[in-house]
C-alpha cells in the first residue's frame, strides 16, 4: 500500500477522474466543492491506433452494469464489513476506543520504588550498632548501682569449704519493712515487727556443664548449729549476725562453698512484681488468709506485687504449712524470673526500664557480685531448674520452740550431689 499524498494518482473509479494518494476514499457528493489536496495532472488525449507508453498510470476500470457493492473502498482498496471506520491513533489504544483515553480508565502501573541490597544491609548494621551500644550502656549502668551490703559476706574464715565445680548462691528473702510507709505496712499486712529477719531461704546451684540448674529451699525453722550461738532456728542466724553469720552457718551445715549472695526486702519484692505487670500463677488450693491479706481462687491467675507478697508469706494450706510455703516460694520465684527474662518484657522499654531501676533498688548483693553475675542468675532461673526442699524427718525443740529436724542422710546425699556437680538422685528430690 502507499503512503497517502505521495503524489501518484489512484485507480479510477466509475464517474471518477483521476485521484491523487490525498483524496478522501469516499465519493463526494456533487453539490460539496472539495479543494484538491494538490494539483493533479491532467493526462494527455492519445490517440486509439497509438499505443500508449508505459507509464505509472494506472487503466480506467471497465464500466459495469452490475449493481454496486455497498462496502467502501480505502484508498481504492474494497474494505468488507458494516463497522465505522477507526481513525488512526496509537497502538496503544485497546481495540474498540476511539478518541482520546478516558481518564477514569485503568492507569498503567506504576514502577515501584527499589531498594538496594548495600542499602538494606547498612540499615541492618546500623540497628545491630545501636542495640550493641544501648545493651553495653545499661549493663554498666546496671552494674553501677549493684551493691547494698557494705560487708564481706562470703568472706573467709577458718574450715570454711573448700571451692567446687559450678556456682551456688543463697538467695535470701527478708521480712525488712525498710522503704514502706504505715499505709503500706497495712495494705501488705506485714505489720508493725522491727529488726530483720529471714523469711525466706534458698540454695542456687548452676552445674558448670549442661544439666539443668538446681533450687534447693531452706525452711527458716530447721534446726541447725549456729556457729558460736549454739542449736537454734537457721533464721536466727541472720538475727544474731546479719547475713555474714547466715552464710557462714548454711556452708557449715551443708559443706557447700557460696560464691555470691543476694538479698530482697518485703517494699523490693512488691516494686519488681509491679515493674514486670503482675507474676502468672498457678494457685493449687484456694487460700484465704486475713493475716497475710490474701484471698485467692484456686486456678491459673495473674497476682500483683501485694498478692504475691502474701502468697509466698502465708503459711495456710497443707499437713505441713512451713512444707508448703516453701513450694510456693519456689514456684514464684521462677515465675518472676521467666517473666523477667521474656522477650516481651526485654525488648520492651516501658517494662525492662522500670524493672532495671526496680530490681537494683530492691536487692542487695555482696560486693563481689556484679551485672554479670545477676545474667547469669536470670538465665539459669529462666531454664526451668530443678526445685526441691531438704528433706527433713521429725522435729525437735531448738531456739524456744518447735522446730524442723533435717533426714541426715538424705540431706547428706543432696548435698553432695552439689558438691560433685551432679544431678540430685531422684529419690532424694521432693515430689511435689
Amino acid at each position: 500500500m502507499r503512503s497517502p499524498g505521495d503524489g501518484r494518482p489512484l485507480p479510477g473509479r466509475n464517474s471518477d477522474g483521476p485521484r491523487s494518494g490525498g483524496a478522501p476514499a469516499h465519493r463526494i457528493p456533487a453539490t460539496q466543492q472539495i479543494p484538491p489536496t494538490q494539483h493533479i495532472p491532467q493526462p494527455q488525449q492519445v490517440p486509439p491506433t497509438q499505443q500508449a507508453p508505459q507509464s505509472h498510470h494506472m487503466p480506467a476500470a471497465p464500466v459495469s452494469d452490475a449493481p454496486k457493492s455497498r462496502s467502501s473502498r480505502v484508498y481504492g482498496k474494497a474494505r468488507s464489513g458494516k463497522s465505522p471506520i477507526r481513525p488512526l491513533g496509537s497502538r496503544s489504544e485497546p481495540p474498540g476506543s476511539y478518541g482520546p483515553p478516558d481518564p477514569s480508565g485503568p492507569k498503567p502501573p506504576r514502577k515501584g520504588i527499589r531498594i538496594k541490597g548495600k542499602t538494606i544491609l547498612k540499615v541492618v548494621a546500623a540497628l545491630l550498632v545501636a542495640l550493641l551500644v544501648t545493651g553495653i550502656g545499661l549493663f554498666f549502668w546496671i552494674d553501677s548501682r549493684l551493691g547494698g551490703i557494705d560487708t564481706d559476706v562470703l568472706a573467709d574464715y577458718e574450715g570454711r569449704p573448700a571451692d567446687t565445680p559450678g556456682t551456688n548462691w543463697l538467695l535470701v528473702g527478708s521480712d525488712s519493712r525498710k522503704g514502706l510507709s504505715a499505709a503500706e505496712r497495712q495494705k501488705l499486712r506485714t505489720g508493725r515487727a522491727v529488726g530483720q529477719r529471714t523469711d525466706s531461704m534458698m540454695l542456687l546451684h548452676i552445674p558448670a556443664g549442661s544439666d539443668k540448674p538446681t533450687l534447693i529451699s531452706l525452711p527458716r525453722d530447721s534446726a541447725v548449729t549456729i556457729p558460736g550461738k549454739g542449736r537454734n532456728k537457721l533464721n536466727a542466724a541472720y538475727a544474731f549476725g546479719g547475713p555474714k553469720l547466715l552464710a557462714q552457718t548454711i556452708e557449715t551445715v551443708t559443706g557447700v562453698r557460696i560464691d555470691n549472695y543476694m538479698e530482697i526486702g518485703f517494699a523490693g519484692f512488691v516494686d519488681i512484681v509491679d515493674a514486670v505487670g503482675g507474676v502468672e500463677i498457678n494457685v493449687r488450693a484456694a487460700v484465704d488468709d486475713p493475716k497475710a491479706g490474701l484471698k485467692l481462687k484456686k486456678g491459673l491467675q495473674t497476682l500483683t506485687g501485694a498478692q504475691a507478697l502474701g502468697y509466698v508469706r502465708t503459711r495456710k494450706g497443707g499437713a505441713l504449712p512451713d512444707f508448703e510455703r516453701t513450694k510456693r516460694q519456689r514456684q514464684f520465684l521462677g515465675a518472676v524470673v521467666k517473666k523477667a527474662a521474656s522477650p516481651g518484657t526485654l525488648i520492651n522499654p516501658f517494662q525492662s526500664i522500670p524493672l532495671a531501676m526496680a530490681a537494683t533498688d530492691a536487692v542487695a548483693v555482696d560486693p563481689t557480685t556484679g551485672a554479670f553475675d545477676m545474667l547469669s542468675l536470670g538465665l539459669a532461673m529462666g531454664d526451668s531448674p530443678v526445685t526441691t526442699v531438704v528433706p527433713f524427718g521429725g522435729t525437735e525443740q531448738a531456739g524456744g520452740g518447735e522446730a524442723v529436724k533435717w533426714d541426715r542422710e538424705k540431706a547428706l546425699a543432696l548435698f553432695n550431689a552439689i558438691k560433685q556437680d551432679k544431678p540430685v538422685p531422684k529419690e532424694i528430690l521432693d515430689a511435689g
